[in-house]
């Protein structure tokens, strides 16, 4: 990360959108457009400028950019994320034909929920921030599904659009802030370990209805079952077991929820073969059995 020498605050251009003046009267929330559209017409060039009362999120899919951001200049490449303040001076040159989204929020979102939603989204904009997302796959994708619907739903405005609007950005912005712990827990962690504890976790998903032992899933991962527990009570304080047997009963609370099978159809779905012990089994962890979970979901959707 290289450092320059700040432009004046007088010579830097206000914008409400970058080259856009003032904001449209009834203008939405939140705004999304691909980086493309917008920085073509500039020769791949956007200038240093702020953008008052709006926070903006830089999401580079493909190709690169230069991130003039503050006092800071940042080398990038996609996929990666950049989070800008409404007072922060910031400027942009990407490779021709980059490919991402800038997302463009009111300051009134972020806030208008009050202290809570204020605290949680304020890592992401209490400084600069600059954050690659090539290790992280999973979140990488559904963030992209997510500026995708963005995307969709701004084009083609139907009932309740400003809404949908706002609550697919509050996801976008949840999703981020949840990388960002993670990435500042791995550090504190451990690079390796965070890893390896993920790996985990992903074996857990593909086989947790197979009702694995712990040893099979420390042979998945070429590691004896004493360092898988370590590991697992290290980072997240509970045993490969216990993690192992939480994922099998929220996938039980849900098809309890939601599908409408009996039972004893229920456990069978999940690799038990006797609907007493599974209904015993569900009552230790949760405190409730699958009959007393089933009316009590029920009734509060009453």
């Amino acid at each position: 990360m290289a450092r320059q020498p700040r432009t004046p605050q007088q010579d830097v251009p206000q914008f409400a959108l970058y080259g856009e003046q003032q904001r449209a009267e009834g203008a939405e929330l939140v705004h999304i457009e691909t980086i493309q559209a917008r920085s073509r017409l500039h020769d791949w060039h956007i200038g240093r400028h702020t953008h008052k009362g709006l926070f903006q999120v830089l999401f580079l899919m493909k190709g690169h950019v230069r991130a003039a951001v503050g006092d800071a200049v940042w080398l990038r490449s996609g996929p990666a994320v950049i989070t800008i303040h409404p007072a922060l001076e910031h400027g942009f040159d990407f490779s021709e034909e980059a490919q991402g989204y800038v997302l463009t929020i009111d300051e009134q979102l972020v806030y208008s929920a009050g202290r809570d939603r204020g605290d949680l989204f304020a890592p992401l904009f209490i400084q600069p921030l600059a954050m690659s997302l090539e290790t992280m796959p999973e979140l990488h994708a559904r963030i992209a599904a997510l500026l995708e619907s963005l995307m969709a739903e701004a084009a083609w405005p139907h009932y309740g659009h400003a809404h949908l609007l706002e609550w697919l950005a509050c996801s976008v912005l949840v999703l981020l802030t949840r990388a960002l712990a993670e990435h500042q827990f791995a550090q504190q962690s451990g690079r390796g370990d965070f890893e390896l504890f993920s790996r985990f976790r992903a074996v857990v998903e593909q086989r947790y209805k197979e009702q694995w032992q712990v040893g099979q899933y420390a042979d998945a991962l070429h590691i004896s079952p004493i360092r898988l527990n370590r590991l697992c009570l290290k980072v997240a304080g509970q045993t490969a077991f216990d993690i192992a047997q939480d994922r099998l009963m929220l996938e039980a609370c849900r098809k309890l929820t939601y599908a409408p099978s009996p039972v004893a159809s229920i456990c069978y779905e999940l690799g038990f073969q006797d609907p007493a012990y599974f209904s015993r089994l569900f009552k230790k962890r949760i405190g409730l059995t699958p009959k007393q979970f089933r009316q009590q979901s029920q009734a509060g959707e009453a």
